[in-house]
């Protein structure tokens, strides 16, 4: 799905910019605020903090036997994936993708 901003949406924004896009989105029926949207990034990530908040169970998670590789080369195994529903934008612009 496309998410685009207004002409206002800059208000305060010096152009040209690359300063990181962060967001709020519903995930789960949940509000999340301060997504950072990394368009550069291959996988999407929820900390175990958020997911803790969510209060989902992690015998919901998905067996995920690949390491996650940092910039730095550090690896970082994940606990599992998920599929989860997210809501971007309101009505009557608003969308709802599952993600995983």
């Amino acid at each position: 799905e496309v998410i685009s901003f207004l002409e206002a949406d800059y208000e305060g924004v010096r152009l040209p910019h690359d300063d990181p896009v962060v967001v709020t989105l519903m995930v789960e029926l949940f509000t999340m605020k301060r997504i950072l949207i990394d368009s550069g990034s291959s996988t999407d990530i929820l900390y175990k903090h958020a997911f803790d908040q969510l209060k989902i169970l992690t015998d919901q998670l998905k067996l995920v036997k690949t390491p996650l590789v940092g910039f730095a080369g550090e690896m970082v195994h994940p606990l599992g994936s998920i599929d989860l529903f997210v809501v971007a934008g309101t009505a009557p612009c608003q969308t709802q993708v599952q993600m995983t």
